[in-house]
């Protein structure tokens, strides 16, 4: 099937699904690597729908925004999981409750 041949509105209603239930895991799940997947997920729904317009109006530049989102994407997920890893090895936990305090 032709990426042409599915209209817009398809793509945006997926995309607003996408970011529904990555808004959805950052507010209710407590897990810090589930928030993390969560942002993700929302990143990827703006890509679908940068991706989506720029089909739509024959433009290169939402191509052009998702590789910068994707590389914020990628710097975003290396310090996360660092800062999730040391956070690990001092509290024995990742639960953002008990991460409220900075203290060692």
């Amino acid at each position: 099937m032709n990426f042409g041949s599915i209209p817009l509105t398809y793509y945006l209603v997926l995309s607003a699904a996408l970011f529904t239930m990555g808004a959805l895991g950052v507010l209710i799940r407590r897990n810090a690597l589930i928030i993390f997947m969560s942002v993700e997920l929302m990143l990827n729904a703006a890509n679908l729908a940068f991706v989506a317009f720029a089909r739509q109006y024959g433009v290169f530049t939402g191509q052009l925004f998702v590789f910068f989102v994707m590389t914020v994407a990628a710097a975003e997920v290396a310090v996360g999981l660092a800062l999730i890893v040391a956070i690990f090895r001092t509290k024995h936990s990742i639960d953002v409750d008990q991460m409220s305090s900075l203290k060692g």
